[in-house]
């Protein structure tokens, strides 16, 4: 099982933007998820220019420059972490969801220097380490799950559909690409206080089916409340930006 349910992800660590002080997707930010409670953190994962792995969400830094246009030397100036380094300062006990953010110009790079490929042999070491971690890989980019397979067997692999995705074409597109987990977005089944979708069948039968498909669920960015509910629906782990609340929310439940 990759999930001892119900588990809490921290969101870039404790959140997204700067939390208590942490920027989000920094070595202070992840070591504050973990003191929070979060048993996961999520990790986002960048190749640079000269194919170094670095952990920033977006494509950009806020100066404008884009990340895979940069030396992972200019990278590190700019505050950025390098993965190695998350990877060294988090305890293996700390479970990775790894979260490849794939650029444009994977496309026209030869496979050995796509964003999933320079990331293989970390899922590698992670998984035969003597102490293997706990850990997954997702993207919204569905030809990441079929990489990690091939590239890094073993290695739990899941699907994010984009943002509010529909869920009848997740869980059939998950199992169709041989996919461990299904991550789905809080508003995709259904945020407290929104007004039902009468198409949709209950977050509960989703779950169920996606189980008995073999699919553990996750979702992501779902607010204390919420958390509590999917997880009263039977989701499997929660990416939270609210790491104290949601761990203190599920504790009360």
């Amino acid at each position: 099982m990759i999930f001892d349910r119900p588990e809490v992800i921290g969101h870039r660590g404790a959140g997204r933007g700067v939390v208590d002080g942490a920027r989000e997707n920094t070595t202070a930010s992840f070591h504050a998820a973990v003191a929070a409670g979060a048993g996961w953190v999520e990790v986002d994962v960048r190749r640079t220019r000269d194919d170094a792995l670095v952990v920033y969400h977006d494509e950009k830094l806020p100066d404008g420059r884009v990340i895979v246009d940069l030396t992972a030397a200019e990278c590190t100036a700019a505050g950025v972490a390098t993965l190695d380094e998350i990877l060294t300062a988090l305890p293996s006990e700390v479970g990775i969801d790894f979260d490849v953010k794939t650029v444009m110009e994977d496309a026209l790079c030869p496979q050995h220097r796509r964003t999933v490929s320079l990331l293989a042999p970390r899922l590698r070491e992670q998984r035969d380490g003597t102490r293997p971690r706990r850990m997954f890989v997702s993207s919204f980019d569905p030809s990441v799950p079929l990489a990690v397979r091939d590239e890094a067997p073993g290695v739990p692999v899941a699907w994010m559909p984009y943002v509010r995705g529909s869920i009848d074409q997740a869980l059939p597109g998950a199992v169709g690409m041989g996919c461990d987990v299904v991550c789905l977005d809080a508003r995709a089944l259904g945020v407290a206080g929104a007004d039902p979708d009468p198409t949709h069948r209950s977050i509960g039968y989703a779950v169920d089916l996606a189980h008995r498909a073999g699919l553990a669920v996750v979702s992501w960015c779902p607010d204390p409340v919420d958390s509590v509910r999917f997880v009263d629906a039977g989701v499997d782990a929660v990416v939270v930006d609210d790491v104290p609340g949601t761990v203190a929310a599920l504790k009360e439940r």
